[in-house]
């Protein structure tokens, strides 16, 4: 009797169990989408990093999925930030027009607003000015977006005497700092929906201006990695190196920089803290990720401070070697994504779009996001899922990250470069060869011909807006190769 007793209180707390977690699979699905600026591939513990700490993104991690070759469209925040709103190519002309993303472009904020979702917008913004704001293109509530790339200050009141603290953020105390300011208004928000919209989803897109500068970080954060540093054994290999056109950065030590990502690594602890306290902890999707590569570069006779070293990934931001567009990518998924789990299947920030309307079960809006490829079956599982070659263009050469113009395409292992206005190509086998040494472009002439007819015919398609006139491109980046005799006048093409 007792051992029947037993059983039938295991079966009855068996049943419960499935109960619950078929009730949180019936629930719509919220989604925290969490938009790091600036971090590089290799700026967190659970990828490698000895000098930074990440504990709390690295749970992240280990409840969910991590994509190791997960990509943005392009090497900076204004074109890769379009491309994963827009779900196109950032060179598409349609996104050129007037200043911001244009008004006929439907973005994910809108879609799922339209499908029933309260949206939320918070931080760095940079697509437009006035008119052009989060508010103004699907998202019932923003705080602190606007045209800045960073804010003016990380302290309240997050201004200086030149530029005002950022749009719709009011109040605060000394002391505050940016990246819990913004955490705390993001768990203000859910805390209000679910008390105020009842069994409404929401989209919370948490774009946290953090890691961009200016450097600046809480003090006590500061000291703990200057200690840190100081203890740690001497990192081998010289401090910085030339390559092309660029000074790289080869060492993470910057004690500034690290205590910015721990306070980023607060954020993730302290929101996911409350979705369990709030009991909806089972049916919030969480996707965590970069808007391009860490700073690590700047023109070879530059002295500008940069943050970070994307080692062994080549370059940084501004680039389109990988060090530029290869960004750390989390996907939790609860009850879907396996735990620990990690794919290596290439996707890029165009698919966010398709992705997280798929997840939602939403309709996907094909004739919208073009270019991107939901990725949803490869977090279900499914190892068969491959996306369609990856195609960059990116004709903005920068003195500030020492960047050329450059074009690439990768598909499966291959990834061809090509330097737009030398016309230089460059192949190599990233599975091999992540840190892109060994150009394979003269073993393998078929395999670069095959990839630059791919790459040439979907650009010439598209007949893309350059980011920059002609002349400004050329001067600048003549004058990135001029510093280092890598040029001559009768090598430089232009369109």
């Amino acid at each position: 009797m007792k051992r029947i007793n037993l059983l039938l209180i295991a079966i009855i707390l068996l049943l419960g169990t499935l109960n619950v977690s078929l009730l949180s699979q019936n629930k719509p699905l919220n989604i925290i989408f969490c938009l790091i600026d600036d971090l590089g591939w290799k700026d967190l513990s659970y990828m490698g990093s000895e000098y930074y700490e990440t504990p709390a993104i690295d749970n992240l991690a280990n409840d969910g999925m991590v994509f190791t070759d997960a990509y943005m469209a392009a090497p900076r925040c204004v074109a890769s930030r379009t491309s994963v709103l827009t779900g196109k190519y950032h060179y598409r002309p349609e996104l050129k027009k007037g200043h911001g993303i244009p008004e006929d472009q439907v973005l994910f904020s809108e879609a799922f607003k339209e499908n029933g979702y309260r949206t939320f917008f918070a931080g760095k913004w940079h697509l437009g000015g006035k008119g052009h704001y989060p508010e103004d293109q699907g998202f019932d509530v923003n705080i602190g977006g606007c045209e800045y790339g960073n804010p003016p200050s990380y302290f309240y009141p997050y201004s200086t005497k030149k530029e005002p603290t950022p749009h719709n953020i009011v109040g605060g105390e000394e002391g505050e700092y940016m990246t819990d300011r913004l955490t705390d208004e993001t768990i203000n928000f859910i805390q209000d929906h679910l008390k105020n919209h009842g069994p409404k989803p929401f989209l919370a897109y948490l774009s946290h201006y953090g890691v961009h500068g200016p450097f600046e970080a809480k003090d006590s954060l500061i000291k703990k990695y200057k200690d840190k540093l100081a203890k740690m054994e001497k990192q081998k290999g010289p401090d910085f190196i030339i390559d092309y056109t660029g000074k790289v950065k080869m060492k993470q030590d910057f004690p500034v920089y690290a205590a910015m990502i721990e306070s980023i690594d607060h954020s993730i602890a302290k929101i996911r803290a409350e979705l369990k306290k709030l009991g909806i902890e089972q049916n919030t999707a969480i996707v965590f990720t970069s808007d391009n590569g860490g700073l690590s570069t700047c023109e070879a006779m530059g002295k500008r401070r940069v943050a970070t070293s994307n080692y062994p990934l080549r370059t940084g931001k501004g680039w389109i070697y990988e060090g530029g567009i290869r960004e750390p990518f989390i996907v939790y998924w609860p009850g879907v994504t396996k735990p620990g789990s990690i794919t290596n299947k290439p996707i890029v920030g165009t698919d966010i779009y398709p992705t997280l309307l798929e997840i939602a079960g939403l309709p996907l809006i094909p004739e919208q996001h073009v270019d991107g490829v939901s990725f949803a079956p490869l977090l279900k599982g499914d190892e068969n899922f491959n996306r369609k070659p990856i195609i960059w263009y990116y004709k903005f050469a920068k003195k500030g990250t020492g960047n050329p113009g450059m074009a690439a395409i990768r598909d499966g292992d291959y990834k061809l470069v090509e330097f737009l206005l030398t016309k230089e190509i460059e192949l190599y086998n990233l599975k091999e060869d992540i840190g892109e040494q060994n150009n394979l472009a003269e073993q393998m002439p078929d395999k670069a011909a095959e990839l630059k007819k791919i790459m040439d015919d979907f650009i010439q398609e598209i007949n893309p807006t350059p980011m920059e006139t002609n002349k400004k491109f050329v001067a600048t980046n003549k004058r990135l190769l001029e510093e280092l005799k890598l040029v001559k006048e009768k090598e430089i093409y232009v369109d």
